[in-house]
């Protein structure tokens, strides 16, 4: 089974690197050439433990769907990813952070195995792991770029908006309160503060 490590230094905090790297919008801004998106289970947001996502992408002409769960967590220094359904035997996907001096050292531990036996290891010589590295790369490029800059709040933030909406949802829904209800009393309360 091919095993592809990446190391990316990077001058930003654990926590910021650990969430770009667990970033479904990221994830999907990174890959926007194989027109890849996620069509199931968590499809935006931040994934967490036990978490799922099916993503769907165009890879060597191909249209094809990979299913994977967060199945390790411990946040802001590792999580794994592994497949539980796709084109591939198996995938494991480590990622690791830890400060070296005063920069995130972010490490990937990417090991598949493709099916078809002899085959599928052809492939993997051939060209399948060297097709990977590149998909790893450009990923870790963006989550560099996104790090090193404010850019990381463009999709970070948008996480926490839609955490907010979700508990907001919640609330209203264990008070049985209808979304019009919530804005009649937020105007009563705004107008008598007048």
């Amino acid at each position: 089974m091919p095993l592809i490590k990446l190391q990316t230094e990077i001058e930003s905090s654990l926590e910021i690197c650990f969430d770009l790297a667990r970033s479904i919008d990221l994830h999907t801004i990174s890959t926007a050439h194989t027109k890849e998106k996620a069509i199931e289970g968590k499809t935006t947001g931040l994934i967490g433990l036990g978490e799922v996502v099916t993503f769907e992408a165009t890879h060597f002409g191909i249209k094809q769907r990979l299913s994977a769960q967060i199945t390790d967590y411990n946040r802001p220094y590792y999580f794994k990813d592994e497949l539980i359904k796709g084109a591939f035997k198996s995938l494991t996907h480590i990622h690791q952070f830890e400060y070296v001096g005063d920069k995130v050292l972010m490490t990937d531990l990417f090991e598949f195995e493709s099916p078809f036996g002899f085959l599928g290891k052809l492939a993997n010589y051939l060209f399948l792991t060297k097709y990977m590295t590149k998909l790893l790369s450009e990923r870790n490029r963006i989550i560099k770029e996104f790090a090193e800059s404010d850019r990381y709040k463009e999709v970070l933030n948008r996480s926490h908006l839609d955490f907010l909406i979700f508990l907001i949802a919640m609330i209203m829904n264990a008070i049985k309160l209808n979304p019009i209800q919530l804005e009649i009393v937020v105007s009563k309360r705004f107008n008598k503060d007048l």
